[in-house]
Parts: structure tokens; sequence; C-alpha cells
């Protein structure tokens, strides 16, 4: 794959991502991506194999933006890692509950709705969640390491419970067009984390 070609597939994901957040992926049909992103109708298939191909390659980009975003939030710095930890959930709940369409979570936005339709997407889901999964686990044995964190917290699943609730907590966000399920699950999570709650 030419760098060239790499470029506009990259540019075709990136204009499409906006776009599928706002509407979901059923609904967004091959023309209007294209269109959005000023490349002729009939180019789509040299760039994807087909629109599952497309999905699955847009979800993947999408937790490689955010594993180096998340990387940065997360990376050992002058914080302690109960403290990189609260930081991640309070930039996720600024995010979710704000109306700035680009910072939603794709997973909430297709995972309901691509699962049963799409193995190739099911998988890209299911990859990106376990590695973030992963990702927060390890802070949180950073944070028993570095004292910030209690000793007898189970990191594994203590990521994996915090993921599950604060996701439910974003779609209940969008179902209820108001943040109190986020703000909950801060409160829940500073609880589980053993730390006192602000």
């Amino acid at each position: 794959m030419t760098t060239e070609h790499q470029s506009m597939r990259q540019h075709i994901l990136d204009v499409a991502k906006p776009i599928i957040l706002g509407k979901g992926f059923s609904a967004v049909g091959l023309n209007e991506i294209l269109t959005a992103a000023n490349v002729p109708k009939g180019s789509f298939y040299h760039y994807f194999k087909s629109k599952e191909a497309f999905g699955a390659a847009l979800l993947d980009s999408y937790f490689e933006d955010y594993f180096g975003r998340l990387e940065v939030m997360l990376a050992p710095n002058s914080e302690n890692a109960a403290q990189r930890m609260v930081a991640y959930w309070t930039r996720w709940l600024e995010t979710q509950a704000g109306d700035c369409c680009e910072e939603k979570c794709l997973t909430v936005k297709l995972a309901g709705e691509v699962s049963d339709l799409s193995e190739a997407m099911r998988d890209s889901l299911r990859r990106g969640t376990d590695q973030l999964i992963t990702r927060l686990a390890q802070c949180i044995n950073e944070g028993i390491t570095d004292g910030s964190l209690a000793r007898d917290l189970n990191a594994t699943q203590v990521a994996e419970t915090l993921y599950q609730m604060w996701l439910g907590a974003t779609l209940l966000a969008k179902v209820r067009r108001e943040n109190s399920s986020l703000m909950c699950a801060m409160q829940s999570t500073l609880k589980i984390l053993q730390l006192a709650t602000p």
C-alpha cells in the first residue's frame, strides 16, 4: 500500500467518523461519505473491500487514536496513578456530557448497532475494548504499587467494572439527554477506587 493510498484511506476514515457519530453506521450511505471526503464515488472499493471492511477500519482507526490519547493521560508523570485515573474519568464525563459530536464515544454509538450485523466490526470493538480495559488495569496496578490506591483492589476486575459502568452511563446520558448518569458513575468510581469523594 503506497503512502498516497494510505493517506487517502485515512482521509476517508477521518471524514466519515463525525458523520457516523451523528447518524450511526447503517443510516450513512457510501455516497454521503465520499462526497464529504471529496473522493470520486466509484473509487471507494479501491480503498476498502466492502462497507463492512470500511466499518472495521473505522473502528480500528478510532481505537488507535484513542489509545494514543489514553497513553498520554495515563502515562506516569508528576501525578500518582489514582490522580491520573480520576483525571481520565473526569475527561470522559466532560466529553460525553458535552455537545461536541467529534468527542463522543464511537463504541457507545456503534456497539449495539453493528455487533449482530458484522463479525468484523464486532471483533474490532472486542479487541479495542479489551485493550482499553487492560490499560486501565495497568494504571490501577501502578496505583497499588505507588500507594495511591488500596492494595486489596483486583485491578482487572475493577477496570472491567468501571468500563462497563461508564459505557452504560454514557448510553443512559444519550437516552436522557442529560448527564446525571455520568455524575453517578463518577461518584461510584471514587467509591470503587476507595478514594474520598470531592
